[in-house]
């Protein structure tokens, strides 16, 4: 996901501060730094893998109904090459 923000006054301060002691690569980086530091403090996602695989599935299954497709189960699937 590509998200453009405008960053100015103590903020822009402290990025820049945290790329200069060498912290952070760039400023981007810096971002990416406080945004888990926030989901640490406050437990937003307890589980990161287990959401991206969620979201995953649901895109997936948006896909399949734009398409007409339906999910068959692994038997059936699997069934030709047993």
């Amino acid at each position: 996901m590509r998200t453009t923000i405008a960053i100015g006054g103590v903020a822009e301060i402290i990025l820049e501060k945290a790329v200069e002691l060498g912290l952070a690569r760039s400023r981007t980086d810096a971002v990416r730094m406080g945004i888990f530091a926030l989901n640490d403090e406050y437990h937003l996602i307890k589980d990161i893998e287990m959401e991206l695989v969620g979201r995953k599935i649901m895109q997936e299954k948006g896909e399949m109904r734009r398409r007409g497709q339906k999910y068959i189960p692994e038997e059936v699937a699997l069934a030709k090459y047993r």
